[in-house]
């Protein structure tokens, strides 16, 4: 691909090491898989951004796929997904919402809920990009890749969490893995044989590095709650057009309340838990004033059901049979929804306070306008 100058981003520090790092596979000379991994709060994802940034200066897109369902870059939390960047996006301080290519609604911010699921959701996504970024040689027995990948990885690295990224690793097979190592050995990745290959016979090229931060032996904690809160309401303001009068939580969760939501009929819909079971007579109680995934169930057994993006229940009237949605996918893309997935990803707790705050505000100003109203009548 040839070689390829550092890039700067404002404000974020990129060490001479990493640099070096993202230009030596840049500089492959065909597009590269690349694999990022390391311990929480290592710098995996700024890495991923940065290594993004540098191969779009030599191409048009590159295809990145999120395997970190609780900060995911480009959409809210609870996702596997695969997008496709064509832009620099050099300012990594603030959330950069995308409509990936395809995903998967895994439903937790923590895939250690269910690592078999969270694991085939990896390779299902991966075998997309194959099929349509991809082409097998038959004469050479070996693929072409026409599209870089960048695969950034969660923070869980001991366990169960090793043995769910040693079989990623073997079913995708980079060109290249870059392991961000701290000082605190104990929370490092384990040493083995982890820089193999299990697609095909050759070795990967296994690039290690260190975190941005030298001063500590623990990388500065990002607030993960924060974090994901921040980018479910950046999602959901995409609701509204971008120039609209909503600068602060308060004007989104009036602006949302007031909202017309979609009116979804709910014989028209499947709608199903995942993670764990819910009895089916309290499936429509759960779903109430909670997010959902909305998915598009393809035929066959085998097949999962792709997620067009997030709705938030507003509302369910029962007695007709109605459910009342709110999402920025586009109408166009909602129509084909035809299930409903409920899983753990919960209303930002700043949102809720200043509905309940609202609401409570209501109440108070109604109870006033009733006092005030049997004074009048009194009098009269």
């Amino acid at each position: 691909m040839g070689s390829s100058s550092a890039f700067v981003l404002p404000d974020i520090y990129i060490p001479q090491k990493w640099s070096q790092a993202a230009n030596s596979i840049t500089s492959s000379p065909t597009p590269p898989i690349t694999l990022v991994c390391g311990a929480s709060n290592c710098g995996k994802s700024t890495f991923s951004r940065n290594l993004l940034n540098v191969l779009l200066t030599r191409c048009n897109k590159v295809a990145y796929l999120e395997t970190d369902v609780g900060q995911p870059e480009f959409t809210p939390p609870g996702f596997v997904s695969l997008t496709i960047v064509n832009k620099v996006t050099p300012d990594l301080t603030i959330p950069c919402l995308k409509t990936p290519e395809r995903s998967l609604f895994f439903g937790d911010v923590s895939s250690q809920k269910d690592p078999s699921t969270y694991l085939k959701y990896i390779c299902s996504i991966y075998d997309y990009y194959r099929k349509e970024y991809c082409t097998f040689d038959k004469r050479q027995n070996s693929s072409k890749i026409h599209l870089p990948l960048v695969v950034n990885t969660s923070g869980w690295v001991k366990g169960d969490g090793y043995k769910v990224l040693v079989n990623m690793l073997k079913y995708i097979g980079p060109t290249h893995i870059v392991k961000i190592g701290i000082s605190t050995d104990l929370k490092n990745i384990p040493v083995g044989k982890f820089g193999s290959n299990g697609k095909n016979d050759r070795r990967v090229k296994l690039i290690e590095i260190y975190p941005a931060r030298q001063d500590s032996s623990v990388p500065a904690q990002k607030d993960a709650r924060l974090v994901r809160d921040s980018r479910i309401i950046a999602y959901f303001r995409q609701c509204f057009p971008s120039d609209s009068d909503i600068s602060t939580i308060k004007d989104l969760a009036n602006s949302l309340t007031s909202h017309c939501p979609y009116n979804v009929l709910i014989a028209s819909i499947k709608i199903r838990r995942v993670l764990h079971e819910v009895p089916i007579s309290e499936i429509l109680s759960s779903l109430n004033a909670s997010i959902v995934g909305l998915a598009v169930e393809s035929e066959g057994p085998k097949k999962l059901p792709w997620c067009l993006g997030l709705g938030l229940v507003r509302g369910i009237d029962t007695v007709k049979g109605m459910l009342y949605l709110i999402t920025p996918v586009p109408f166009g893309s909602l129509k084909k929804v035809n299930l409903l997935l409920q899983g753990n990803i919960q209303i930002p707790t700043s949102l809720l306070q200043m509905r309940e705050k609202e609401a409570e505000k209501k109440t108070k100003q109604n109870y006033a306008l009733k006092k005030d109203t049997s004074k009048a009548s009194t009098t009269n």
